[in-house]
């Protein structure tokens, strides 16, 4: 019993000696040591931070520098773009132009081959009657001519002229007037060239190539940036020869004048009369050019008539 007493003591001194121990102050020593490991960890956490803005810089000035070719090489499209646009309309614009006079030589063409066809008609006539008169003259020639049955000149006037009373000298023909105003109108001598188409209506309203001169006093007028002018001649055609061969030029033709006016809604509405009027004619496929062109929409099929 008195060992154990004595040994509950010194126990409790140990323990007390031991907790003093570890709830006393550190020495200074082990303070530094724990300060300058806190001084190396905030170092290498300044470190890396610095490390992580030379990165994030590093990366900021690539992609900037990306950012700024890709700008480069936009602006550069942009501008091979506008080149290209620029050359498209240019050859829509040539190739327009191009169709224009390839359509205007082939309507002089077509009114040469028509007049052709109709001299050639009166060409056979006149060689019938002329074959008649021979067989009147031959006949007569057999059957023996009275006496004093000899023509004898018409007397002339002074200086040559036809005496008064004599036959005038015939006017021009009809063909003659119109090769000669279709040869002025190709050659550029519009003023002449209207003058003449004018006479040739006026003295020739029935003859079949009439509406043709009615047209190309419209297409003088449209040469000549005369655009009312055209889309009444045109009107014109329209109107009064309901056959004419010129009824598909003179609607489209009539649609563009309008076009050039200013006058979008009526041209539009012209132009898609072409389409619906005269079907796969060359017309229509230049009606629906000048649709395109204009960005007017296009029926995909047209009625036929």
């Amino acid at each position: 019993m008195r060992t154990r007493w004595w040994v509950l003591p010194l126990a409790a001194m140990v323990g007390g000696i031991l907790g003093g121990a570890i709830l006393a102050p550190q020495p200074a020593e082990a303070v530094s040591k724990e300060i300058i490991e806190l001084q190396q960890q905030v170092s290498q956490l300044l470190q890396g931070q610095q490390d992580l803005s030379t990165a994030f810089a590093s990366n900021t000035a690539t992609l900037k520098t990306l950012t700024q070719q890709s700008l480069d090489s936009v602006n550069n499209l942009h501008g091979q773009m506008g080149e290209l646009q620029k050359t498209v309309q240019d050859m829509q614009a040539n190739t327009g132009a191009r169709i224009d006079t390839m359509a205007q030589q082939t309507q002089g063409i077509s009114d040469n081959l028509q007049d052709l066809q109709a001299r050639t008609g009166k060409l056979a006539q006149q060689m019938t009657d002329l074959q008649n008169l021979l067989q009147s003259i031959d006949a007569k020639v057999s059957g023996g001519a009275p006496s004093g049955a000899t023509a004898q000149a018409e007397p002339a006037g002074p200086g040559g002229s036809p005496a008064p009373g004599a036959p005038a000298a015939p006017p021009i023909s009809a063909d003659m007037l119109y090769q000669n105003a279709l040869r002025d109108y190709t050659s550029g001598n519009y003023d002449l060239s209207r003058q003449e188409f004018s006479d040739y209506i006026k003295n020739f309203p029935s003859n079949d190539l009439a509406s043709n001169a009615q047209f190309y006093l419209g297409e003088i007028a449209y040469a000549q940036n005369d655009f009312k002018g055209a889309i009444a001649a045109y009107q014109t055609v329209l109107t009064n020869y309901p056959r004419s061969f010129k009824l598909a030029a003179s609607q489209l033709k009539k649609g563009m004048a309008e076009l050039e006016l200013g006058k979008r809604t009526t041209g539009i509405r012209d132009l898609l009369e072409v389409l619906q009027r005269f079907p796969g004619s060359d017309e229509a496929r230049r009606a629906a050019a000048k649709l395109h062109e204009i960005g007017a929409p296009v029926p995909t099929r047209t009625p036929r008539r």
